[in-house]
């Protein structure tokens, strides 16, 4: 990545959503286009839609063919759907799920391609976007299946983010009941080597502390209420510290946030998805970010869904989707620094008495 601007692609997200609104109000502060380059992929005729019907600011869009096209100091627009888009605001439907699928192929291909440096993406809404060429249950699952380089072991990671809180999950979008079978040793140790890595090269942290929940109430009580803290997540925790991961616990959720614990650490895994997620949204609702972590390319997100209930309401807050533009931009530039300062590490130094012995 140069020194010149990041630029950042946006995807439109569920048409039928809040997405044009968030974005149209993240994006009226001029002050965006002076920290970045912007592209938008989805349909200017949905953005003046929305524009007008809430009586919006006007954000004057840069029609390109392509990113590659994208001017500095505009917001560009690339049109993935056609003029025909049918907008029903609140409103499921498989077009919106279609113009949503559009704009995120849109953006990963030119992501690959280098057109774009970062991807934000709007909310989607999970059911509405599958198709034949959509059958994942998410936004990360897509990226691992779309962005993991060929013959790496680059795996998603979902980390949730806002100031010094970052919780990333070791299960995500599976169903409740087949937590325990997932949770593993296998997974636990690759989710804390990928979590301490992206703490170090996405967020600057050079030793970092990661706190590891409990699956079972009050941590399993010692086997009274589950056995896999004993026989999984502490074993795990045990092996990932003689790998010089700093990792700690098992902590039971409900008095690990309650007694304000979470501040202590520079990360938190959570074993799934309600469990870290709630006490997020809870505590950092309005500046959350949904980062995706392990991959070659770097994605954010607002840590909120479709809002369905208030589309077109003029109510939504964008401070999400701001938050989760800086945070692109931000873990990029942390991902060059790290990646240039260890691009070629000096040699180990022996010292005389290393020598001496060698010489034994």
């Amino acid at each position: 990545m140069s020194n010149d601007k990041i630029h950042v692609g946006i995807t439109h997200g569920d048409t039928n959503g809040i997405g044009y609104e968030i974005i149209l109000k993240a994006l009226e502060d001029a002050r965006m286009t002076d920290l970045c380059t912007i592209t938008v992929y989805g349909s200017a005729k949905a953005a003046g839609y929305y524009r007008k019907a809430m009586e919006l600011p006007s954000v004057q869009f840069n029609k390109v063919d392509s990113a590659a096209d994208a001017r500095e100091g505009v917001v560009n627009i690339v049109n993935v759907v056609g003029e025909d888009l049918r907008i029903e605001p609140g409103t499921p439907s498989a077009e919106a799920g279609a113009a949503a699928f559009a704009a995120l192929e849109a953006a990963v291909t030119d992501l690959r391609a280098g057109d774009i440096d970062v991807l934000v993406t709007a909310p989607i809404d999970k059911y509405s976007i599958q198709s034949p060429s959509f059958h994942f249950s998410g936004h990360t699952e897509y990226l691992e299946s779309s962005l993991a380089e060929e013959g790496d072991d680059s795996k998603a990671l979902m980390v949730m983010c806002a100031g010094d809180m970052r919780i990333a999950l070791a299960t995500a979008h599976i169903p409740l009941a087949e937590v325990p079978a997932a949770i593993t040793p296998e997974l636990l140790d690759d989710r804390l080597r990928r979590f301490d890595r992206s703490l170090r090269r996405d967020f600057g942290i050079h030793n970092p502390r990661i706190a590891v929940l409990s699956l079972n109430p009050h941590a399993g009580e010692r086997g009274l209420l589950g056995k896999e803290e004993e026989e999984v997540i502490a074993p795990a925790i045990a092996a990932a510290r003689e790998k010089k991961i700093m990792a700690f616990g098992p902590y039971a959720a409900d008095g690990f946030f309650g007694s304000g614990a979470y501040s202590k650490f520079d990360g938190i895994l959570a074993m799934y998805h309600d469990q870290g997620l709630t006490p997020f949204k809870a505590l950092a609702m309005d500046e959350g970010v949904n980062f995706t972590a392990g991959l070659p390319y770097v994605r954010t997100s607002p840590d909120h869904g479709t809002g369905y209930d208030i589309a077109a309401k003029g109510v939504a807050r964008p401070d999400s989707l701001r938050a989760a533009i800086y945070a692109a931009i931000d873990i990029a530039r942390k991902r060059d620094a790290y990646d240039e300062a260890y691009a070629n590490p000096l040699r180990r130094q022996h010292t005389e008495k290393e020598r001496n012995k060698d010489r034994e």
